[in-house]
């Protein structure tokens, strides 16, 4: 070759490499997957609910399944924690891995599964116990702590995490059942997070609550992304749009689309996303 082939060729392969390179060096790293679900069917009996859905549940992010009632959100949600293990009628194939080990197999041990995934659900349900006590039950049955003083700070921090601790720090040997409907609601957050999940699932936590109630279990969620990985089911598109990071429009058990929230409020590719957040069904 001559010199000035040789500087052709080398032009054109910093052509070629310089694009990938220089991508966007200064974009943050994708958010590391925590859960993981691929080609997901769920049946009640003979009748199939959801349809190969495929979604990732990133670490420190809210995710938020949308959709009209009986779309399959709520049925999805607990495939993640293996809740409808407890419907005899119900069956679920594909694969759904938490750090890439697959929670459906012979191995798993469900209790310490859902001790990993925890759960609040769409109505508080303290249990009839005092307030400290709905906060102690998780981890004194789980051996989280050996001593009166670890458990007291076990349901100090909790209570704290849900914000809920300077509310009720005199009164904690009083009834849970005595809170108001969105103390109860925080309540049962704490309750969840005492045993130290690395997921939570929220199956609409406000829909039986009032808007002051609902701010502060929307704050409230924001905060606890910082530590956890959250998936929420929510009828309310306002709701999604405020508090998740990426959303899941599911419609007649498929899951429609999938992307950054922003992305399906402002830019849906599916013609049905449209639709449902511009009120068209729903």
């Amino acid at each position: 070759m001559t010199e000035d082939t040789d500087a052709m060729v080398s032009l054109m392969m910093d052509e070629e490499v310089a694009p990938a390179a220089a991508a966007d060096p200064e974009a943050p790293p994708a958010p590391r997957t925590r859960m993981r679900a691929r080609g997901v069917d769920v049946f009640y009996a003979d009748k199939q609910a959801l349809f190969d859905v495929d979604i990732d549940l990133a670490q420190n992010k809210v995710t938020a399944l949308i959709g009209p009632s009986g779309c399959g959100k709520s049925t999805f949600l607990r495939c993640l924690n293996r809740m409808n293990d407890i419907i005899d009628i119900c069956r679920v194939s594909g694969s759904i891995t938490l750090d890439d080990r697959d929670i459906y197999g012979r191995d798993i041990d469900v209790v310490q599964l859902r001790a990993r995934v925890g759960m609040v659900f769409q109505k508080p349900n303290p249990f009839p116990k005092s307030i400290y006590e709905n906060v102690a039950y998780g981890p004194r049955i789980h051996g989280l702590a050996n001593r009166g003083s670890e458990l007291d700070d076990i349901v100090e921090h909790s209570l704290r995490r849900a914000g809920l601790f300077d509310e009720v720090s005199d009164r904690l040997q009083q009834p849970g059942t005595s809170l108001s409907g969105g103390q109860q609601q925080r309540l049962c957050i704490a309750r969840a997070i005492a045993i130290s999940p690395e997921v939570i699932l929220m199956d609409e936590p406000c829909s039986a609550l009032d808007p002051i109630a609902t701010a502060k279990v929307e704050e409230l969620i924001d905060e606890l992304r910082e530590h956890y990985t959250i998936a929420i089911v929510t009828h309310n598109m306002q709701q999604a749009a405020r508090v998740s990071q990426f959303t899941a429009f599911f419609h007649l058990g498929v899951l429609v689309e999938f992307e950054a929230t922003e992305q399906i409020f402002t830019n849906p590719h599916d013609q049905r996303t449209q639709d449902y957040i511009t009120g068209r069904f729903g």
